[in-house]
C-alpha cells in the first residue's frame, strides 16, 4: 500500500468515526411543541373568605368572589371538618403560592393546632363545578 492510499484510508476512517461522534455533541434545536411552564397561582391570605374541609388532609378555600384553591395538608389535621372557622398563617409575605408559604391554624380544647400545608392548587372552573356542594366553600 502506498503512502497516498494510507492517507486516504486514514482520512476515511476519521471521517466515518467523526460522523458517528458528531451527533453526541449536537444540540437539539428548540421545538415548537415545548410546553411552557405553568404560571404560579398565588393568592393574598387576607382575601380568603370561607373554607370547606374535604377530609382531615384537604381544605378548599374561597378566595375573593370566584376563585377556589385546594390545600393538601402535610398530615392529618384532626377535627378540621368540625371547625366553623380556621386561620391561615402565611410565611415571609401575605402571598400564598406553595405549601411552604402557609399553615392552617384551628382551635382545640388544649390550644391552637397547626397544620402544615403541602401543596396549593387553584381549581379550574370545571373542577369547581364538579365539586359536591359540601366541598364548596
Amino acid at each position: 500500500m502506498n503512502r497516498t492510499a494510507l492517507w486516504v484510508a486514514a482520512a476515511a476512517m476519521i471521517a466515518l468515526g467523526g460522523a458517528g461522534v458528531a451527533p453526541a455533541f449536537a444540540v437539539d434545536p428548540p421545538t415548537a411543541a415545548a410546553k411552557p411552564k405553568p404560571k404560579r397561582q398565588c393568592f393574598f391570605a387576607d382575601n380568603v373568605s370561607s373554607f370547606s374541609a374535604v377530609d382531615d388532609r384537604t381544605v378548599n378555600l374561597r378566595v375573593g368572589v370566584k376563585d377556589i384553591y385546594r390545600l393538601d395538608l402535610l398530615g392529618p389535621c384532626h377535627d378540621i371538618d368540625w371547625e366553623h372557622e380556621i386561620g391561615i398563617q402565611s410565611r415571609g409575605s401575605s402571598w400564598i403560592c406553595s405549601g411552604l408559604d402557609a399553615t392552617i391554624i384551628t382551635k382545640t380544647a388544649i390550644g391552637p393546632q397547626r397544620c402544615a400545608v403541602r401543596t396549593v392548587t387553584k381549581l379550574s372552573p370545571e373542577d369547581v363545578a364538579a365539586l359536591p356542594s359540601k366541598q364548596k366553600p
